[in-house]
């Protein structure tokens, strides 16, 4: 059994934070809210995503599977305004998820939830450096890197205190440090991992400038990162593997 009845951005900023690595995904139809982990085909970027019940108008749940396309569920989405409700519901005979908008009513084919990609475990990874920055300097680091390169590097420097981004092209090179007092927050400790910019610049979609971004990061570790959306009703972490850098 599933009913809700939800904002329209709610629903457009979950379904954003999943579909920038993934074409769909299982959505886990839990008691106390919704929860989405997928894996991109390459094992490169991971997300996983929980909505709270509290982020809904009204919703009801009690423990099923379903999986959706998020490009289908995404169009249907874009028809309604932003301050409009969507109401959803799972029709369990038929296995189809019923959408209704203002009077348009949808009727969306779900997916046997056995042909989609398995759901990765998130790995316990016990990283030595934390910044906690705001999304628009995120984006701003990302746009500056993909001008001159096709990689980005992040790490912290424990000595100086301070977060930096390379990106080394054939020809220009682009370099940003930021210090203590221009992070929200800064648990020091070295760190440095070279990461593929493309998966980076699909994350970037997602991640809220007006927010902020704890990332989580280590030598030669996977990156992770984690905000809230939903007006802090929802959580989202992306983890994104490093690139090995030979000697």
């Amino acid at each position: 059994m599933f009913k809700a009845i939800v904002s329209a951005d709610t629903l457009r900023t979950t379904l954003d934070s999943v579909s920038v690595l993934v074409d769909e995904c299982k959505i886990h139809l839990n008691e106390e809210g919704l929860a989405i982990r997928a894996v991109d085909p390459a094992n490169v970027g991971m997300v996983d995503l929980e909505l709270d019940a509290a982020a809904f108008e009204s919703y009801e749940a009690d423990g099923g599977l379903i999986g959706v396309s998020l490009a289908r569920l995404e169009d249907i989405a874009g028809m309604a305004d932003a301050g409009q409700l969507v109401q959803l519901e799972l029709d369990e005979e038929t296995r189809k998820l019923h959408i209704q908008i203002d009077g348009l009513e949808y009727t969306l084919a779900l997916i046997d939830p056995d042909s989609i990609r398995q759901e990765p475990d998130l790995p316990d990874l016990d990283l030595p450096a934390r910044i906690v920055i705001e999304g628009a300097d995120i984006d701003r680091a990302v746009r500056a890197a993909d001008m001159v390169s096709d990689h980005i590097a992040l790490g912290v420097d424990e000595g100086d205190e301070q977060f930096y981004v390379d990106a080394e092209g054939d020809t220009d090179d682009v370099h940003l440090e930021l210090g203590r007092a221009d992070l929200i927050d800064l648990e020091a400790g070295d760190a440095h991992s070279l990461f593929s910019l493309d998966y980076l610049k699909d994350m970037n979609k997602a991640i809220p400038k007006d927010g902020e971004v704890a990332v989580d990061l280590g030598e030669e570790f996977p990156v992770k990162m984690h905000f809230e959306i939903a007006e802090g009703l929802g959580q989202v972490t992306f983890m994104l593997a490093p690139r090995i850098q030979s000697e």
